[in-house]
């Protein structure tokens, strides 16, 4: 975050890097994702009130500061663009298919788990459970109240964000890691929506996909990457 404050500012634009409260080097009370709206608000008025020729905000975020940042930008008039990468629509079924899509076949050809397997430290009967309970959770079995599969398709968190993108008017920028389990969730969810189909076909909205990368982009090049596409698609 600070490289890419630092880039962007080296670029002309004005830039307010922040920690949600609880985190970093804010203080208070850690209240989860689902609660730092609020903050966000508080920083854009902060940056407005310090730099008063800004008339146009851009808001961008990681992993679960994504669907405040929908939620604030649909409602705030001052946000031009929202910028939205690995966005998390976490669900215990969500979650779960990607990990049976994304992880279980993916691992019988990693390195790592063929050496256990070759040297006797692989343990079968725990790989099973785990496999067992999240192909449970993946079709809501766990829980004798859950709805049938058919209806857990419908992950309130990918409704939310859905509607508030689609009440916002400004654009859309998503960039996605190729390499990392809330990605490929994210998209998957999405995948499986016509909601969300809509939004991808509107014109407002652009996908980046940086394949080779992880989830906080920890290569030089890959942080290099998000910082050109994110300052490009602001200056355009």
């Amino acid at each position: 975050f600070i490289l890419l404050a630092r880039d962007l500012a080296a670029r002309g634009f004005g830039v307010l890097r922040f920690d949600c409260r609880g985190m970093g080097d804010s203080g208070g009370d850690l209240l989860g994702f689902e609660h730092i709206e609020p903050d966000i608000a508080a920083a854009v008025d902060i940056l407005v009130r310090h730099m008063p020729s800004i008339t146009r905000i851009v808001l961008w975020g990681l992993c679960d500061a994504t669907p405040a940042i929908a939620r604030l930008a649909s409602r705030d008039r001052r946000i031009s663009g929202v910028v939205l990468v690995n966005p998390w629509i976490r669900s215990e079924a969500t979650e779960a298919r990607a990990l049976l899509k994304h992880y279980y076949l993916q691992r019988l050809v990693q390195k790592d788990f063929l050496t256990k397997l070759a040297t006797g430290k692989f343990n079968p009967v725990a790989s099973a459970r785990a496999l067992i309970r999240d192909t449970l959770r993946a079709f809501g079995a766990l829980d004798d109240s859950s709805p049938p599969p058919q209806e857990t398709d419908a992950n309130p968190l990918v409704q939310r964000m859905g509607e508030s993108l689609q009440r916002f008017t400004g654009r859309i920028l998503f960039i996605v890691s190729g390499r990392d389990l809330t990605a490929k969730e994210f998209a998957d969810a999405t995948r499986r929506s016509k909601q969300w189909q809509r939004i991808y076909a509107d014109d407002r909205v652009e996908v980046r996909r940086l394949d080779a990368a992880d989830h906080t982009f920890s290569r030089r090049a890959w942080r290099d990457q998000v910082a050109l596409w994110t300052g490009e698609w602001i200056k355009n």
